[in-house]
């Protein structure tokens, strides 16, 4: 296999060394980077599954994030944000500051004090990061819902987590359209009775019929006095809760700490993206998802970095909008999901080079495994070669990156197809199905040996769930539902999800890896791979594939058999290829197999309010004509 090296100019080894030699020791040393207004007592107490860090240790992530920069650095752009109409503006250090305070003292002013919840239902707009940052100020506990959540999902989430103030706006804007977020939440609220207090960001100057007069307007926010002192609160207290998606059964409550998560984000976004003064970072990740509030809304400020913030599609009003932000405003480092690449090599393969993006110097990948093929696109093309592409794996428990290549401390050979290796102070392995150790080159379930700091404290309200959904599996071990293999250099490859793993006659085959497969073919741009019932092999082999620009699919159901037998083996066949116009995917750029499984069975469609195309669904209902599965 052709390898590529993340080479910055970067290699201390001590750093493993040191986390290989007491990885409670290397945590301390790294919590020490940040400011503490009283030090901890003990770094871990570890009382498993719940683990504490820098315990009796105060401080603040609001603090962290702005306070300490007010010195150098309050004239500099923190915040660069284009709307979908192409508006613009910066927001400074100095200006964000005095931001936050100001709707900190607004929030006080309502009577919301240390470990009152908050929900915020907003856009990709400053304002989510004023309002988070706000709450993180007074020792409040946030829940941001995703704008693109419906009524109901917002009103369950306001419910779950008791929040008693909800902030909101008028109207988002998505593909050109207006959403009526205040709409929404008028209609949430009427059935989530604790909340007393709403915020609203007009950004519209005619008057909305839709909002109540005792919903206090962000522009009287903006009023309210610029000094707040941030409070300090324990490491262990809780700063966030974040709400799984929620496509099947009720959202679980994730909930993370202040201390332990804050060090945690802060280490790995400076590993991964060696990140300097002069950096211009762009996440695409919408803030109402974990990878928006760790490496958009938290971690970019801890590290006092630029970035550039967009409310709208990607692609719109055509694919050529990202390339076109990413040569307007310089940047240098680009973080997005092999959903949006593969979008993106669908409408040209060569389209990045027909813009200037020599300023490029580090590009990542986040969501979900990045195809090889997609990650040998995005070095040549978007990143002219010279680039490093890191693929990160992690989760909404998990805090922040826990797999990774980390070109700001080491250079090491890169895998298209593998995320390298787990970040210092992580320990991980791949089990087989009786908790042992697995072969090189075997599957197996993805386990984390030891806590580490950005790990969840529990879930809310619901520590039984917590125990039996993460550590009942393999005892001790932390255990994500991820299905892997780890290679003879001991390279991670993430093959999906285990209960997307297909068991076919007897045989267990990754979607992640099948999808992979059908990608490579040339006229492929995404592919979708579910398991059908099936009475003689377990389950029949179900795929997805959307074409790139300018091919009709002629011809190509046996050609994509025959390269799945070649490359993977002959029960790896598919029993049916569909080719559809588009694919059902969340905001967060997750493809819902779940929905397609239901389309083919003929069984529950299930919740669909995540859903980033609400056409989407149709579109591949009439592809598939009657969607009978497969005889």
């Amino acid at each position: 296999m052709k390898t590529y090296r993340a080479n910055l100019g970067r290699d201390d080894p001590a750093i493993r060394r040191e986390a290989s030699a007491d990885l409670v020791r290397f945590w301390d040393g790294q919590a020490r980077l940040l400011h503490w207004f009283e030090p901890w007592k003990e770094t871990l107490q570890w009382s498993p599954p719940f683990a504490r860090w820098f315990v009796g240790g105060t401080t603040n992530v609001s603090y962290n994030a702005l306070d300490i920069h007010q010195a150098d650095k309050a004239d500099k752009p923190a915040i660069l944000w284009e709307g979908e109409d192409g508006s613009s503006k910066s927001v400074s250090y100095g200006d964000l500051h005095c931001r936050v305070q100001r709707a900190a003292n607004a929030l006080k002013s309502l009577g919301v004090r240390k470990g009152d919840r908050v929900a915020i239902y907003l856009p990709m707009i400053p304002e989510i990061i004023v309002s988070m940052m706000a709450c993180a100020r007074l020792g409040a506990v946030h829940t941001v819902v995703f704008s693109g959540f419906s009524s109901k999902s917002l009103a369950d989430r306001i419910n779950d987590s008791g929040a008693v103030v909800l902030i909101t706006a008028d109207a988002g804007y998505r593909r050109g359209k207006k959403v009526p977020l205040a709409r929404t939440a008028a209609e949430a609220l009427a059935s989530s009775p604790g909340v007393r207090h709403v915020m609203v960001v007009r950004r519209e100057a005619s008057p909305q019929n839709d909002m109540p007069d005792e919903w206090m307007d962000w522009s009287d926010v903006m009023k309210y006095p610029d000094e707040c002192a941030a409070e300090p609160v324990s490491s262990t207290d809780p700063l966030f809760i974040l709400y799984t998606s929620g496509t099947t059964g009720k959202p679980k409550g994730v909930l993370h700490g202040t201390g332990g998560y804050m060090t945690h984000i802060h280490s790995t976004f400076r590993w991964a993206f060696d990140i300097s003064d002069a950096d211009i970072y762009y996440c695409t990740a919408d803030v109402g998802w974990v990878t928006g509030h760790s490496y958009v809304a938290y971690a970019p400020f801890l590290c006092g970095a630029t970035q550039l913030m967009y409310e709208g599609a990607p692609d719109y009003p055509d694919a050529s909008r990202t390339w076109q932000m990413l040569q307007k405003y310089h940047v240098t480092i680009f973080y997005t999901t092999p959903t949006a690449l593969r979008m993106l090599m669908r409408h040209g393969r060569d389209a990045p080079g027909r813009f200037g993006l020599d300023s490029l110097r580090l590009l990542g990948s986040v969501g979900e495994p990045i195809n090889p093929e997609v990650w040998v696109w995005y070095y040549d093309k978007v990143g002219g070669g010279r680039c490093p592409v890191i693929d990160t794996w992690w989760q909404t428990e998990t805090g922040g990156m826990l797999i990774s290549a980390l070109p700001g401390i080491e250079s090491i050979p890169l895998k298209p197809g593998s995320g390298t290796l787990p970040v210092p102070g992580v320990d991980m392995a791949v089990l087989d199905e009786g908790g042992a150790p697995s072969a090189p080159g075997t599957k197996g379930y993805l386990v984390v040996r030891n806590p580490w700091p950005g790990m969840m404290l529990t879930l809310w309200g619901d520590e039984k769930k917590y125990r039996d959904t993460y550590w009942s599996r393999f005892p001790g071990y932390y255990y994500p539902g991820d299905y892997a293999r780890i290679d003879e250099d001991g390279y991670l490859w993430l093959l999906g999800r285990a209960d997307d793993i297909l068991k076919v006659s007897g045989h267990r085959i990754g979607t992640a890896e099948l999808e992979s497969c059908l990608v490579s073919h040339d006229h492929v741009a995404e592919a979708a791979v579910v398991g059908v019932p099936d009475q003689i092999r377990g389950e029949a082999i179900v795929a997805f594939a959307v074409l790139r620009a300018g091919f009709d699919g002629a011809g190509i159901e046996p050609e994509l058999k025959r390269l799945v037998s070649e490359q993977i083996g002959a029960v790896a066949r598919p029993d049916a290829i569909h080719v559809v116009p588009i694919l059902p995917k969340t905001r967060s750029g997750k493809i819902m197999r779940r929905l397609l499984k239901g389309l083919v069975t003929g069984g529950d469609i299930g919740d669909t309010t995540t859903m980033e195309e609400p056409g989407a669904l149709e579109e591949v209902r009439g592809a598939l004509g009657k969607g009978a599965a497969p005889q």
